[in-house]
């Protein structure tokens, strides 16, 4: 068998055809193309057909149904394999003939109905078709297919009959001969008077798994149900739709003329089409259409479904001797069958889009349409035709915008200028309704001329759509647009400060109405037991404030919004300008904080001596310029938090702090902890400061300080007295000036200005202390001595008794009895020191002694060097014949040569060469001078030159001890070097 050739219809991208809705908004938008949205092109068959009764198409799976009995599938995803199968009972003449198919979304399921009122199955797996028993006798007239759009059976879908039942079955294809394919068969409704079932429709409702949608049209009827099903266990297979229908309060129908013709028709399914789908009926009136809305999900949907659906009535097509004869639904159009004529209507409009009369003489006996991939089909007995729809949504925009539909029309236009056209057309609408806030967001966004708006804004006296509409537009401008951006953010903020202000002047007039308002006196009861409202005045002004006061708070919020997203946008300098010329100090503190100009906002808050609030503030940066700037203000009037605060920032540097901590030290209270001081030490224990500025502002903090105590001071001199980073002439005067005494005894002593602190710790009769100092120069006995004595007369002079004066100068035994003998009284009495003395006699007796024995030794080690020197003269050594020199190993008699005590022997040169190598260059220089010399006067070895090489030993001196690192071998004598390899 010959097959078609197929092509699926392509969809093209086009612009709108040439409607112009009555605005002005579409002048400037022409159409570029005139590609007509439908089309229709005959589908190139090569093998004949006729006698075709009837066509169906589904998921692109092509059903041809043949009168005889003959079914062909096409997959039009590949054309080239068509399947052919035979009706098995309609064989044989007058078995009659095939009258309608139907085929389920998936194209997976087809039913067959015939003129005999025989049924048949045909699975898309299979290829052949079973007959359907327990249907025999009923003519299929409509079918709900289930809305889970099953794939391997039908699972629960319900019948139209033309004798008025639905029946609700369950088909499962089998493989088994004697296995019928219906699961159950069951009627489950009739309806009145038995009018066939034209049309069947169910449907799911969002969020009700059990509810169902259900539409049938019946003669002149269309009926609308919505209630709950039956729900069964898996593996059950009843029917679901039994107690469907016995709500009679869940079903709404609408009339007309009783009709044989009638038709149910539903758009086709797309995801990219957000709005409900649309229904359509083709009555006797003419086509009866709406929108499916799928909320309420109650029985009053059907009669909000129905009231807001209308009537095409078939007089405003065209004349035509012929009546519509079958009808199917696009997106926004319906298509329509009369003869050989096919047409067009837009239902936005109910304009006629396309038109066309096929010249072909056959006769046009349906349409039907893909509900899964949108395409469109009509067929006569022996031809097939596509209907080609092209960009269908492209003029729908201006549609809705002509309706005042601006939502729809901007979500269906395409183009920048389609939308900016919507746009323009919107904001025109919501001004003329004086619905200007809206009309700000909507304008903002287009082009419409930006004086134009902003001087109609201003003239109608509306500040806050002004504010809205500045606000949308600068977020359209580009980053790079700068002035305009500028311009317009400091309008804005212009605005902002004219509304608030108008909002405060309008409570405080408020305010003084009310103090200025006499009271109301009670007024008696009326008649009629009426009580006077006294209350219900004031109670309405509380309120009316209230949300003056609600609104001074939301225009803040969104000041300090906006300015938080576009202080970029804005000019510091205008912006200040511009807030301060309306006298907002609350806005200009919040937008110098948003663009982190921490010193306007330091000085606001100095200003007004919020010390908390101006830490706070300089907490948030990390200039230091900023924190030497308010450094003595926050200091002196906040003092412990502005060293905390400094604390925290280690870049600092102390010395450009000091000026302010002068400046408070000056300050402190008596009694009040120095604040400073703990910064301080701060700067010099953790910062490790060696600045000597930092260290001698510490020395005069201490020194100064009211308090007698030196402690502070003198722990602090003494843990920096190994490394001294102050100035000590410096610390010697503060101390001196603020009779610091500890303080400038330990500064003596730490100079080395021992007698100057002995002196002035005795001035002070401090004498232990005086008695420490003395015994610092330990190393120095004359000057101890020296510093005990004076420290001895003090103590004599003291001291009322002698015995105890002798007892505390035992603590320097440097101290004799003769020493201290000058500083007794005249007239004394020995028995208070007889001990001394007598100590003091004896200790010189036993040194006596001990020099006798020393002058006894000395002479006795005179007398044996005296006969060394006397032996030396006599001393000699002995060399054998044959012996060598011990560097070049020939004969030692052959020239001059050394002996060492040691027997080592040496030639005169070998040694002087061998000296002069392992020298330093010093010695080297010096050996080669005099050698010079030596060739110069013709003589033999100088003196000079023979101690040099001839001091010591050099294979047993201390030059063999200090090359003990050395190798033994010479690494370059490799012969050598390899012979003690192992």
């Amino acid at each position: 068998m010959d097959f078609p050739v197929y092509s699926p219809s392509a969809s093209g991208n086009s612009t709108p055809a040439p409607v112009q809705p009555p605005t002005a908004a579409l002048a400037d938008i022409e159409d570029d193309e005139d590609v007509p949205i439908f089309s229709i092109e005959r589908v190139q068959l090569q093998f004949q057909i006729s006698s075709l009764a009837a066509m169906a198409v589904s998921n692109n799976i092509l059903y041809l149904a043949v009168a005889s009995g003959r079914i062909l599938r096409i997959d039009l995803n590949n054309p080239q394999d068509i399947e052919d199968t035979e009706l098995p009972k309609l064989k044989a003449p007058g078995t009659g003939n095939v009258k309608d198919i139907f085929l389920d979304p998936t194209g997976s399921h087809l039913l067959v109905t015939t003129t005999t009122a025989e049924n048949f199955y045909l699975n898309l797996r299979a290829n052949r078709a079973k007959q359907l028993s327990r249907m025999k006798g009923n003519v299929i007239t409509s079918v709900a297919w289930n809305p889970t759009e099953p794939s391997s059976s039908t699972k629960e879908i319900l019948i139209g009959t033309a004798d008025g039942k639905v029946i609700e079955t369950y088909i499962e294809p089998s493989e088994e001969f004697f296995k019928r394919e219906e699961r159950f068969s069951k009627l489950v409704w009739r309806t009145p008077g038995g009018v066939a079932v034209d049309g069947l429709y169910v449907e799911l409702l969002p969020g009700k798994p059990d509810m169902r949608r259900l539409i049938a049209t019946t003669g002149g009827r269309l009926w609308h149900w919505v209630s709950k099903i039956v729900r069964h266990a898996p593996g059950d297979y009843s029917p679901t739709f039994t107690k469907f229908f016995d709500d009679e309060e869940s079903a709404v129908h609408v009339d007309y003329s009783p009709s044989a013709r009638s038709l149910l028709s539903i758009s086709p399914e797309d995801e990219s089409f957000t709005d409900d789908r649309t229904f359509a009926w083709l009555n006797e009136s003419g086509i009866f259409y709406g929108k499916l809305y799928t909320a309420p999900t109650t029985a009053d949907l059907g009669t909000i479904i129905f009231q807001d659906s209308k009537l095409y009535p078939e007089s405003k097509l065209p004349s035509s001797s012929s009546p519509i004869s079958c009808m199917t639904l696009t997106k926004y159009h319906a298509l329509i069958l009369r003869d050989n004529q096919i047409l067009a209507v837009n239902l936005l409009d109910n304009t006629i889009v396309f038109d066309e009369r096929l010249p072909y003489s056959d006769k046009f006996l349906g349409l039907t349409s893909d509900v899964k991939n949108s395409t469109y089909w009509a067929y006569s007995s022996d031809s097939i035709y596509e209907i080609t729809v092209t960009n269908e949504d492209r003029d729908i925009w201006r549609i809705y915008l002509s309706q005042n539909r601006f939502d729809e029309a901007q979500r269906l236009a395409k183009t920048p200028r389609e939308r900016d056209a919507v746009a323009v057309a919107n904001g025109e609408f919501l001004l003329e309704q004086q619905s200007y806030l809206e009309a700000a967001n909507v304008l903002g966004k287009s082009s419409k001329p930006f004086e134009s708006v902003a001087i109609q804004l201003m003239e109608n006296k509306k500040t806050d759509a002004l504010r809205r509409y500045l606000i949308v537009k600068l977020g359209g401008y580009k980053s790079s647009q700068l002035m305009q951006r500028t311009m317009l953010a400091s309008w804005i903020v212009e605005v902002f400060m004219e509304k608030l202000n108008s909002l405060e002047d309008s409570m405080a007039t408020k305010e003084s109405e009310k103090t200025t308002e006499p009271e109301e006196k009670e007024k008696p009861n009326g008649v009629n037991g009426e009580t006077n409202a006294l209350f219900d005045k004031p109670r309405k002004k509380r309120a009316a404030d209230n949300g003056v006061s609600a609104d001074i708070r939301k225009v803040k919020e969104e000041f300090q919004d906006f300015v938080t997203r576009h202080k970029n946008d804005l000019d510091v300098k205008t912006t200040y300008d511009i807030i301060s010329s309306h006298g907002r100090q609350e806005e200009l503190l919040f937008y110098a904080n948003s663009v982190n100009d921490y010193s306007f906002v330091l000085s606001y808050w100095v200003r007004l001596e919020k010390w908390s609030e101006a830490l706070t503030v300089l907490r948030k940066q990390d200039e230091s310029d900023i924190y030497y700037k308010y450094s003595t203000v926050l200091l002196v009037n906040c003092p412990k938090e502005t060293i905390d605060t400094w604390m925290r920032m280690p870049e600092l540097q102390p010395r450009k702090l000091i000026p302010a901590i002068l400046s408070y030290s000056l300050a402190v209270p008596t009694g009040d902890q120095n604040q400073a001081i703990r910064y301080l030490l701060y700067a010099i224990n953790t910062l490790k400061s060696r600045d000597a500025a930092v260290h001698n502002t510490l020395i005069s903090i201490y020194a100064s300080d009211k308090s007698k105590d030196e402690t502070p001071l003198l722990e602090y001199l003494q843990f920096h007295d190994i490394e001294r980073c102050y100035d000590t002439d410096f610390a010697l005067r503060l101390c001196i000036k603020h009779e610091r005494v500890q303080s400038c005894i330990f500064i003596y002593s730490s100079m080395g200005l021992y007698e100057e602190a002995v002196d002035l710790a005795l001035q002070h009769d401090n004498v232990e202390l005086a008695s420490v100092v003395a015994d610092r120069p330990g190393d120095n006995a004359s000057l101890r001595k020296k510093l005990w004595l004076r420290v001895a007369q003090k103590v004599i002079n003291k001291e009322h008794g002698i015995k105890s004066a002798i007892e505390f100068l035992k603590r320097c035994e440097l101290l004799k009895i003769e020493d201290l003998l000058p500083f007794f009284p005249d007239f004394v009495v020995i028995d208070d020191f007889k001990d001394e003395i007598c100590a003091a006699l004896e200790e010189y007796s036993r040194n006596i002694d001990q020099l006798r024995k020393e002058m006894d030794e000395s002479a006795k080690t005179s007398e044996t060097i005296r006969a060394d020197i006397n032996s030396l003269s006599t001393r000699f050594a002995i060399v054998e014949p044959g012996e060598r020199c011990f560097i070049c190993s020939y004969p030692l008699l052959s020239r001059q040569f050394y002996v060492f005590p040691c027997q080592h022997s040496f030639h005169g040169d070998c040694l002087i060469n061998k000296v002069a190598e392992i020298s330093n260059q010093r010695v080297r220089r010096k050996i080669t001078h005099l050698q010079l010399e030596a060739q110069k006067s013709g003589g033999g070895i100088s003196d000079e030159l023979d101690e040099l090489v001839a001091a010591e030993c050099i294979l047993c001196g201390p030059h063999m001890i200090n090359s003990i690192d050395e190798h033994f071998v010479d690494e370059k004598d490799k012969e050598l070097a390899a012979e003690w390899e192992l």
